[in-house]
């Protein structure tokens, strides 16, 4: 049988996906199931003075309006509202909870109804008067008032003193404008009443046990009160990693009613939730003429809401990547009438990063340095902010498959001197960087006589794989096909497991498999080794192993019983086993994924339309557990980085509050024709530091440093520095 792990394994769940047999949170049926549409507010920050629900009520088929003065109680302090990876500061939102307006598509009543299309009608009923209260929602304007976080980094050196002397200076501001997610699958909450109190939820969520915990705290419920699932999740990335207001509705709804009840956002709804918030990144980058960094400042302007700070690192990965003897980083927040923002693919990362390596290409053109000679001069072997060295490391052999691939070596360094036709052709490059985190998580392993295990966890699969990578360490581990292999998760009911996000899950999931399956071998190799006559009874336990369906001894296959044989003889049905799998903390070394990222974009010289025509990204992020599954996750996000360079902008009208562009149509998202050659390369990055597998996650650095790659790719196609993002065609042709 060969290994599955590192091999390119089809989704196990694929199948299930594409015939329509995957549920997600709004597609589970339930008995006399009733429906909720939210009616938001249209003032961004003020009071209801009157809220008349009578209307509503008066449409056939409407069951009741919930607000803030009719619906079952609610938890009143600040804590009971903080799911694990709420900010530390603030007061989380509270839906229905009394009469303040806190932004723009605040829910404040919820109508339920026999039906959605009635819910939806009745909502349009319900009359609501404000008294509005002074507001502001825009960055730009409000820079100012802007606040200092707290922040790990500590200055290196004197960074203003030496950008004074530097013999090469480059300054400037780089604007990240808020982005919105767009999961194809809509937030969604089914809350299912089973008659005794006791509910079954289902969520579209990136923690099951996340939300469990929270609508426990919110409602006062013991746990064995609410069971929370998501089975299938239609896209998150950071959406869902916090409890979204609908699951508060569904449930307050199902506990007012005794009956099921499931609201469904609107993806115009959706832009009241969470998003990637809009930045001003500051950086200033002083050079000794040969390249080399004298000084890196960072600061980041953040808009946060007037409830909660919430910020990310933005600023820290300079410390990583470029050698300087003098640094100075900080992170300022905007609180604004605007709800929390939430983390988005690479948070914190995806926009510094990209402000990052524009400033870094543009201290190259300063220097009349090619981009890659400037980076591998000042290319650093250690995080700065600890003097750590890594797990590892190959970033310059990214940058060396990189180029090679793309044909780096034939680029012309002056702007618009290469052309296809009518197009003005551009290269850029751009480095990428995040971080190697892993989680506590459990697995239960139940492996039964005939030779099948089921694998459970509370885990998420949020369409990044975990479903497979699971049964691909679990075949291995335990020596059956992988289609002996079942995997159970996202129920609040299963061993443990942290929201999904960080790119943690793969490799932290996978080691809680390999625990479990090596208690399940040890057990099996002491009842092979009690069997009469067994070929393994003078083997030590500890050269034993599960392969092909046997338990044998390592190295010599003829010394094998079938683990079926074992168990019969022992008179076992099934052996069951969980572990929780912690990683020891190690504050030697730091821990990163790496890549380097190049894009051509060719651009219309009289209209400014610009298509990027391809990109090729080298990643180094350890041991690539599945490189089918892998390879589809750096191509997201690439094209997610595309997005964001061209495409991606919340567009808010400051004046009333308001987002302008709420739906799909308006918002721009990129389509099959603005994608093009995408190449992903993995280099060879051994680990066995980091952890056994040597698996560092993939879900975060695929966007990071694409934004800034294209970017730099247009300005050497058109001589424009375009230091607001997207670049949009009205920018190139002003």
């Amino acid at each position: 049988m060969n290994a599955y792990v590192g091999t390119p394994t089809s989704r196990v769940d694929g199948r299930a996906k594409v015939t329509g047999a995957a549920k997600y949170a709004g597609e589970f049926a339930a008995d006399h199931l009733l429906h909720g549409f939210v009616v938001e507010a249209t003032i961004p920050r003020g009071r209801i003075a009157r809220l008349d629900p009578s209307a509503a009520l008066k449409v056939k088929g409407v069951v009741d309006v919930l607000t803030h003065a009719h619906r079952p109680p609610l938890a009143d302090k600040d804590e009971a509202w903080k799911d694990e990876v709420a900010p530390e500061k603030g007061s989380p939102f509270r839906p229905l909870y009394d009469d303040r307006i806190k932004f723009n598509g605040q829910p404040i009543a919820l109508v339920v109804a026999e039906d959605w299309e009635t819910a939806k009608f009745a909502a349009t009923r319900v009359r609501v008067e404000y008294k509005q209260e002074a507001f502001a929602t825009d960055l730009e304007s409000e820079r100012g008032k802007a606040a200092k976080v707290d922040q790990p980094h500590k200055p290196r050196g004197d960074a203003a003193a030496a950008l004074t002397r530097a013999a090469v200076h480059h300054e400037a501001d780089y604007v990240i404008p808020s982005e919105h997610h767009n999961p194809m699958e809509l937030y969604a909450t089914t809350a299912v009443w089973d008659g005794n109190g006791r509910l079954t939820v289902y969520d579209k969520t990136q923690g099951v046990q996340n939300v469990q915990k929270f609508l426990c705290s919110v409602f006062g419920k013991k746990p064995d009160d609410i069971r929370v699932l998501s089975p299938y999740v239609g896209g998150a990335f950071g959406s869902g990693l916090r409890p979204q207001y609908q699951v508060v509705l569904a449930t307050l709804g199902a506990l007012a009613l005794k009956r099921s009840v499931r609201v469904v956002l609107t993806r115009q709804q959706m832009y009241g939730l969470g998003y990637r918030p809009m930045t001003i990144e500051h950086v200033a980058l002083g050079a000794k003429p040969d390249g080399t960094l004298d000084a890196v400042t960072h600061e980041a302007t953040a808009v946060t809401s007037r409830f909660e700070d919430f910020s990310r690192n933005d600023t820290g990965w300079g410390e990583q990547l470029y050698k300087s003897r003098n640094s100075r980083l900080s992170h300022k927040l905007v609180h604004l009438d605007v709800a929390t923002p939430c983390d988005m693919r690479a948070p914190g990362a995806a926009s510094g990063v990209c402000a990052l390596e524009c400033a870094m290409d543009e201290l190259a053109v300063a220097l009349k340095l090619d981009p890659i000679e400037l980076r591998l001069k000042c290319y650093s072997d250690l995080d700065q902010s600890g003097d750590l060295p890594y797990t590892s490391k190959q970033l310059r052999a990214c940058y060396a498959r990189g180029a090679e691939a793309f044909g780096w070596a034939r680029r012309n360094p002056a702007p618009r001197s290469m052309r296809d036709g009518n197009d003005l052709v551009g290269w850029g490059m751009a480095t990428g960087v995040w971080e190697a985190l892993q989680m506590p998580v459990a697995v239960r392993i139940v492996l039964t006589s005939n030779g099948h295990a089921e694998v459970s966890c509370a885990a998420s699969d949020i369409g990044t794989g975990t479903y497979t990578i699971v049964s691909q360490v679990a075949a291995d581990a335990l020596g059956l096909p992988i289609e002996n292999i079942s995997v159970k998760l996202a129920d609040s009911t299963l061993p443990q497991a942290p929201v999904e996000g960080g790119s943690w899950m793969a490799a932290s999931s996978a080691h809680a498999v390999l625990g479990a399956a090596e208690e399940i071998r040890r057990e099996l190799a002491r009842h092979a080794k009690a069997m009469p006559a067994s070929p393994l009874g003078s083997v030590d336990a500890s050269d034993i192993i599960l392969v092909d369906g046997t338990i044998a001894k390592a190295g010599d296959r003829n010394r094998a019983v079938s683990i079926a044989d074992a168990m019969r003889h022992s008179k076992l049905e099934r052996i069951e086993r969980e572990k929780l799998n912690e990683f020891a903390e190690d504050k030697s070394h730091a821990r990163n994924t790496h890549s380097a990222v190049f894009a051509e974009v060719k651009i219309d010289e009289q209209l400014g339309v610009i298509r990027v025509a391809r990109v090729v990204s080298a990643v180094a992020a350890g041991r690539i557990l599945n490189t089918k599954t892998g390879r589809s996750q750096i191509m997201g996000g690439v094209v997610w980085g595309i997005g964001m360079a061209l495409h991606e902008e919340t567009v808010m009208d400051h004046r009333f509050g308001r987002i302008m562009n709420a739906n799909i149509a308006e918002y721009h998202i990129p389509v099959n024709a603005d994608i093009h050659d995408i190449d992903v390369i993995f280099v060879d990055e051994p680990d066995d530091r980091i952890n056994r597998l040597g698996v560092k996650g993939l879900g975060e650095i695929g966007i990071v440093g694409v934004p800034a790659a294209i970017a730099n790719a247009v300005y050497h196609a058109t001589g424009k520095r375009i230091r607001r993002f997207p670049i949009t065609l009205d920018k190139l042709i002003d």
